[in-house]
């Protein structure tokens, strides 16, 4: 769909993003994408386009360790970790929330990158790339850890900010009331312009890197990992995503396929599919695999790509229509000009997927996802990676009304989470507070119509979770 643009649009947007301090390299790319869409670019992938892709998968690759040591010792760690959790109420970074034990995501990333330093004898650089929002607040976390930072490298590079296009003209949005909502920032795609305005590939080039691992700092099973560092060395590939097979809580989700026109590899987002093919995006026979967003590359051959193609990687547009107040419907609708970071792996004749375990994908998205975490579904070793504990993840779903928030879901847990490691699946209806010590096993569904109580102690089981001891309480 071809948005009408008003001739000074760009221009406009563009000394708005220079007033604001905002990298050249960004400009220049905000203005390739506010062109693709005055053209009418959707960003569509039609079925009729794609084939399904098979992969590798990670059991089945011979890595010797030598290989393995070398590859992390020539590795350097980027984490995504612009987002604040507004979905769940949060008003800071959500890397911050606690995990276990009383340590928050940063922590447990930290003395990960810190056990495998001392474990390998690698220098391990790790970086955040935050956003002008969780900036502040994720470096005074990490403050703690003296030894964390490498010399001569940053612990952090700031994603970058692009105007709100209203969608009936593509002007930059202005809101004077809340001026902060006027920028959006342009997906995790803008990680490449990021490191490239910030001079740091050059700087990582220099210092002896080879290779550069990125996964989203809310996804604590994305360890950098010596094994998949070494398959991908071994493999010579330029860019490579780690991919998991998809599940029915994948079906909505982007998943993976091979185009016909150039047999390159693509990833197609659920926001680049047209309606006509969604069924077969949720269909998890033909599309098999979704990505874990941690993605690997090699260094030298993204300062190649990025100055054959003037800075200016191309990744597909994501056309993202929202609220220029996403909380209030009577602000008018604008475009978010978004990519996604993955999306990188068509530019790359020669890149790779590989299938690894569930274990490598941990993302916390919603409170359902932060029960599990916190739950005893996973142990935490020594080495602060999650070890899986029993055969499966179990489903979550809890009530939106009472546990979407944050600071609800943690009232109605005062004790901690239950235990999960025998669920299958674990469905809250209704307003359940729960005490210390409960055990959830098999398929388990509570509903309530007033507020109510599980007590410490109690094993909620298939049969008795209808009959649970419960007690009600003040609402």
């Amino acid at each position: 769909m071809a948005s009408k643009g008003n001739p000074q649009g760009l221009d406009l947007a563009r000394e708005k993003m220079r007033q604001a301090g905002v990298d050249e390299v960004a400009i220049d790319t905000f203005a390739h994408y506010y062109r693709l869409l005055e053209h009418g670019e959707t960003g569509m992938i039609t079925e009729d386009s794609i084939e399904p892709l098979d992969m590798e998968s990670l059991d089945d690759v011979e890595v010797p360790e030598d290989v393995a040591a070398d590859a992390i010792r020539a590795t350097a760690v980027i984490k995504l970790n612009g987002g604040l959790g507004t979905s769940m109420g949060m008003d800071r970074a959500k890397s911050l929330l606690c995990v276990r034990r009383g340590l928050s995501f940063l922590d447990i990333i930290a003395r990960q990158v810190l056990h495998l330093r001392k474990q390998y004898d690698a220098p391990l650089p790790l970086m955040f790339m935050n956003s002008f929002r969780t900036s502040a607040d994720t470096m005074a976390a990490l403050a703690r850890y003296e030894d964390l930072p490498v010399e001569g490298l940053p612990l952090e590079f700031l994603q970058n900010k692009e105007p709100k296009l209203l969608a009936a003209d593509l002007m930059p949005a202005a809101y004077p009331k809340a001026p902060d909502l006027e920028w959006c920032p342009p997906g995790h795609g803008d990680i490449y312009t990021a490191l490239r305005g910030t001079g740091l590939l050059t700087q990582l080039l220099e210092a002896g890197y080879r290779y550069v691992f990125v996964s989203n700092s809310d996804n604590l099973g994305a360890v950098p990992d010596a094994r998949v560092a070494g398959w991908f060395a071994q493999s010579g590939a330029p860019f490579a995503i780690e991919a998991v097979r998809r599940t029915p809580s994948d079906r909505k989700g982007g998943h993976f396929a091979r185009r016909k026109a150039d047999g390159r590899i693509v990833l197609r987002e659920s926001a680049q599919t047209l309606d006509v093919d969604k069924e077969a995006l949720s269909d998890l026979d033909r599309h098999r695999y979704a990505s874990t967003n941690n993605l690997w590359f090699d260094i030298r051959a993204m300062v190649e790509a990025l100055d054959a193609r003037g800075g200016i990687l191309g990744l597909p547009l994501i056309r993202n229509v929202k609220h220029l107040d996403p909380a209030d419907s009577s602000t008018p609708e604008v475009i978010q000009i978004e990519t996604a970071m993955g999306a990188a792996i068509e530019v790359f004749e020669g890149a790779r997927t590989i299938e690894v375990g569930r274990d490598r994908f941990v993302p916390v998205k919603t409170t359902d996802d932060l029960l599990v975490l916190r739950s005893d579904v996973y142990d935490i070793g020594k080495d602060f990676v999650l070890d899986q504990a029993g055969d499966g993840v179990p489903f979550v779903s809890l009530d939106g009304d009472f546990y979407k928030l944050v600071g609800d879901f943690d009232k109605r847990f005062p004790e901690g989470a239950p235990s999960l490691r025998e669920a299958e699946s674990f469905t809250v209806d209704g307003d359940w507070t729960f005490g210390p010590k409960v055990r959830v096993v098999g398929d388990v569904s509570l509903e309530a119509s007033s507020a109510q109580r599980v007590e410490g102690g109690t094993v909620l089981g298939e049969q008795d979770a209808d009959d649970a001891p419960t007690r009600e309480t003040d609402g």
